[in-house]
Parts: C-alpha cells; sequence; structure tokens
C-alpha cells in the first residue's frame, strides 16, 4: 500500500493581497448607513409631529363639547389647538381647524357629539432633518361628547319648556 503525501503550503508563497480591503467597505457602506440612520430619525420625527396633531385635536375637541353654543365651540377649539400646538413645540406654516357645529342643534336629552379636526402644514426641515425640502400636511380628527343634558344654543333647557306650558 502506498501512500500519498499531501504537500504542504510553502510558507514564502505568495498570498492573495487583501489588505485595505475592509477600509474599503467601510467606505463605501459608511455613507449609506449614515443615510438610513438620518432617514430613520426623520421618520421617528414626522410620527412624533403627527402625534402633537392628534393630541391638539383631542383638547380642541374637548374644549369645543363643554360650550354651549357652535360659535363659542369653534373659538374654544381653535383657540386650544393653537395652544396645544404651541406647548408640543410644533410650528404650523398653516393651521386649519375644522369644527362642524350641527351637534349643537341636537334637541336636549339626545346624544350628540363634535368631531374636531386639525390640519397642520410643517416643513419638513423643522420636523424631519435639517436640509429636508418640501412641507407636510398633518391631520388629526377627535371627537368628543357632548352632554346631553347640558343647555345648548339659545339657553332655553327643557325645565324651562315644560315650566312655560310649551
Amino acid at each position: 500500500m502506498t501512500w500519498k503525501q499531501t504537500p504542504r503550503p510553502r510558507r514564502n508563497q505568495p498570498t492573495v493581497p487583501d489588505s485595505g480591503a475592509l477600509s474599503l467597505e467601510l467606505a463605501i457602506l459608511a455613507p449609506v448607513l449614515l443615510a438610513v440612520f438620518a432617514l430613520v430619525i426623520a421618520a421617528g420625527r414626522i410620527v412624533f409631529a403627527g402625534s402633537s396633531v392628534d393630541d391638539a385635536a383631542r383638547a380642541a375637541a374637548r374644549a369645543a363639547s363643554i360650550q354651549r353654543s357652535g360659535g363659542d365651540a369653534q373659538n374654544a377649539a381653535l383657540q386650544v389647538a393653537e395652544q396645544t400646538l404651541a406647548q408640543q413645540g410644533l410650528h404650523c406654516t398653516n393651521t386649519e381647524v375644522d369644527v362642524p357645529t350641527g351637534g349643537f342643534n341636537v334637541p336636549l336629552g339626545q346624544p350628540a357629539s363634535v368631531t374636531v379636526t386639525v390640519r397642520c402644514t410643517v416643513r419638513l426641515s423643522d420636523v424631519g432633518a435639517p436640509g429636508l425640502p418640501g412641507a407636510k400636511t398633518l391631520t388629526g380628527t377627535f371627537t368628543s361628547a357632548i352632554d346631553q343634558y347640558r343647555v345648548r344654543g339659545d339657553g332655553v333647557d327643557v325645565l324651562t319648556r315644560r315650566e312655560a306650558g310649551a
């Protein structure tokens, strides 16, 4: 039986030159990873801004629902929405607060609600990342119940109408 010996590699044999390959990979991947990281941060800030608009809609709907008339509800909702956005540190280039007041015309004793929609247009450079071009309109909507036994509108409630013989 013959044994075949496998040749041993020589120590002085030239190897494949890969010196500097890791530096090259890092130079290629680093900007890509930084760009992805920056986009994740920008997306998170935009989501946070959307949450601030939702908070403003919630507070505005609650403020509108405790008013006695539709006009007062619109004024209160606008004021509270702007205050809430300012407290959250969100600077809108355009703010719209939509308050349909049909719920204030519902007769006493029947359930009613008011829905407030807040639209806030923000520059992406303010919300996302510095230098990011463009703007985004963020929208938040919230519905709040109007107390069905609270005096609304003209200030005449059910008991007063009954006492007057109506």
